[in-house]
């Protein structure tokens, strides 16, 4: 009896490190040999964690769906020497998780922390402190000035804009702005 099989702990989620980029590949790949070879009942689920992130550049918000580990997929299965083999001899799938050749399952409260049903929602911007920014609505709308601050929590940039021959600091909502072409 293998190593592998002495560790069987029951069904539980383990972590396969992947290429980068491989991450949908293996997890197709893998979905076809799970039914190929009748192993539904010792894998049964493979998840790629990801959050949607809006990206805003301005007034343009669009959602992205991002992944949160990229190059790791988490696989819920009964460790055997099968599995273990299976998961392992996938293309693009480098080894488990752990030390060596034995893998280690995910805590209980490692997977609650990872697996949520609802991906989460980010806000990212897409300009920094210090780009020229356009103001594309409310009082100012039309100047152009440089980006000074980002308060994330408020949602609110501070532009410095130039008008008659002084800089005023303008405090605004980050939908008002967009980054200026360069």
């Amino acid at each position: 009896m293998s190593d592998i099989n002495e560790m069987n702990e029951g069904l539980r989620w383990y972590v396969a490190h992947t290429y980068s980029g491989y991450e949908n590949k293996v997890k197709t790949n893998l979905e076809k040999i799970i039914e190929n070879r009748g192993l539904s009942h010792l894998i049964t689920d493979i998840r790629i964690p990801t959050e949607i992130v809006v990206e805003s550049d301005g007034g343009k918000e669009k959602e992205v769906e991002m992944k949160v580990f990229p190059s790791y997929v988490l696989v819920k299965m009964v460790m055997t020497d099968e599995t273990w083999h299976v998961v392992r001899n996938i293309r693009g799938v480098t080894g488990f998780v752990g030390p060596g050749s034995k893998p280690v399952p995910l805590t209980e409260d490692e997977v609650a922390a990872i697996i949520r049903e609802e991906p989460e929602k980010t806000v990212v911007l897409t300009f920094a402190v210090g780009d020229r920014v356009n103001i594309i609505d409310g009082v100012f709308r039309g100047y152009s000035g440089t980006l000074s601050q980002i308060n994330e929590e408020s949602g609110e940039v501070t532009v410095i804009v130039s008008t008659v021959g002084r800089d005023i600091p303008v405090n605004l909502d980050k939908k008002y702005v967009e980054k200026a072409a360069n």
